[in-house]
């Protein structure tokens, strides 16, 4: 599944990093920090490997 947005993408990337030990999961807030209690490795390698560029920078709710 794509990321939305690129925020989306940022997070699931921080959320990927922590999941994986390179970065301290302490250091992760707000969406990140959900994202890597509640997703598995391979969902946030998916999100996180979109592509950035035509997404915008927030995704509007309900969209």
């Amino acid at each position: 599944m794509p990321a939305k947005s690129k925020s989306q993408q940022k997070a699931a990337g921080a959320a990927l990093a922590a999941k994986r030990g390179d970065i301290k999961e302490s250091d992760l807030k707000g969406a990140s920090r959900s994202m890597e209690k509640s997703m598995s490795e391979k969902e946030l390698r998916d999100l996180a490997s979109t592509k950035r560029k035509g997404k915008p920078e927030h995704a509007r709710d309900g969209r």
